[in-house]
């Protein structure tokens, strides 16, 4: 396909996604379905184009003064990606199946396009009714913290420490530039590339294929590491999802001790025996969602709580959550988040610990579940940030918060996180 058709496939995938509030990778699916003569390098590069223009949906739709599919994409195009307006104009009159080129007064707009008096919401690129959410945990930084939040995200693998180091892992990715993570001592990161750039697809890698490395944001990573899970140590990993915070957890136990994953949806744990397979981890018991978790009420040493939220610390991953995002299903997580904490503190034993965790920014997702849980469990404390953290990881730039730590594209280029690790009184 040449440029001008990818253009207006983009704008067409768009429509659909907008029209039909259908999730981006389901839509260019069945466009990829649909339209065979279009190679993988054509769908990936309409993906990119797709994916950019939800992530600044709002402040395209303001530079061009209306909120068409057509508009968005041109907006991204000649305002995120840089794209100079007569070589855009010529892409698109140079193709059969491509847009028509920009009129007159889209010329205008974009010849003029500037942010500098656009409201907050609009520079952060996110609906009206988050800001107060943000502006709660971000104060005055909350407009760049957003804006970094609606950027593209790289890729981050995990070294599997039961198999490889990351020098090994480094050098199996070496072809895609892999380059350490800053914090993590199990990181590595692939850039995210720009415009059209293809992304790396490191599950085919053979490495990846023996074990190796695992997809996983340094975030997530940092998360496992400041939960501290020592080996010979029993833990629970309570919502355990697709297993990647387990197959962390039981790395960081060397295979000694064990950890119980265990997620009330049974459909979310279907993948997580044969990462554990190909992982080498051995440590590990699978609780189905209907098993009796009676036997481990009051005796695990670390309970990990990945509790289910809103998301807004991916936006970067999934940019298309944050406008379908809404108050009620703020609320809802609320209340799942204060029953999961509740669950995972009648399996503490004394002197143990309650770590929770959410891959959200927002305050009343965190601090403000933490000091809701800290009024019903008087007998739970959270520890001080320094020992949190501890020696291997003070390096890392986490902002302090009521409770916790929270990291953030902004602040330590990772996916937004907060940790928060409670001790129970012996």
């Amino acid at each position: 396909m040449r440029i001008g058709g990818r253009i207006q496939a983009a704008i067409e995938v768009l429509e659909t996604v907008e029209t039909q509030h259908r999730p981006i990778a389901e839509v260019l699916k069945d466009w990829g379905n649909a339209h065979r003569f279009a190679g993988s390098g054509d769908r990936a590069a309409i993906g990119n184009l797709v994916f950019d223009a939800v992530r600044w949906r709002s402040s395209s739709a303001w530079l061009m003064d209306q909120e068409t599919a057509r508009a968005i994409v041109l907006g991204t195009l000649a305002y995120r990606w840089g794209w100079n307006l007569e070589t855009l104009a010529d892409f698109m009159a140079g193709d059969e199946h491509g847009p028509e080129p920009p009129t007159a007064v889209e010329r205008t707009l974009l010849s003029n396009a500037s942010l500098d008096k656009a409201p907050a919401h609009i520079r952060a690129d996110v609906p009206e009714w988050i800001e107060p959410q943000l502006r709660a945990t971000f104060k005055e930084h909350w407009v760049d913290e957003a804006a970094a939040l609606a950027a593209r995200a790289p890729i981050d693998v995990r070294a599997n420490s039961l198999k490889a180091g990351r020098d090994k892992v480094l050098k199996a990715l070496d072809q895609f530039g892999a380059k350490a993570t800053p914090w993590s001592p199990l990181g590595v990161r692939i850039g995210a590339g720009s415009d059209f750039d293809r992304s790396a697809n490191v599950t085919n890698e053979p490495g990846y294929q023996k074990g190796w490395f695992e997809v996983q944001d340094e975030a997530s990573q940092l998360a496992v590491l400041l939960a501290g899970a020592e080996p010979g140590e029993q833990v629970l990993d309570l919502c355990a999802g697709a297993g990647g915070k387990t197959l962390a957890l039981a790395a960081e136990m060397n295979n000694r001790g064990q950890v119980h994953a265990y997620d009330r949806d049974k459909t979310r744990l279907k993948s997580i025996f044969d990462r554990l397979r190909r992982a080498g981890t051995r440590n590990v018991q699978v609780h189905s969602a209907d098993s009796d978790l009676k036997g481990l009420l009051g005796k695990m040493d670390r309970v990990f709580v990945d509790a289910p939220c809103t998301g807004s610390g991916v936006w970067r991953r999934r940019p298309d959550t944050k406008w379908r995002l809404t108050p009620a299903a703020l609320e809802a997580r609320m209340m799942e988040q204060s029953q999961v904490l509740d669950e995972g503190a009648r399996h503490v034993r004394p002197g143990g610990r309650l770590i929770y965790v959410t891959c959200s920014v927002f305050a009343d997702e965190n601090s403000g579940r933490i000091d809701s849980f800290l009024r019903r469990h008087p007998s739970f404390a959270p520890l001080p940030v320094e020992r949190i953290k501890g020696e291997a990881l003070n390096a890392v730039p986490a902002r302090t918060v009521p409770n916790g730590l929270l990291l953030s594209p902004a602040t330590t280029k990772t996916d937004g996180f907060f940790v928060c690790v409670m001790e129970r009184a012996g």
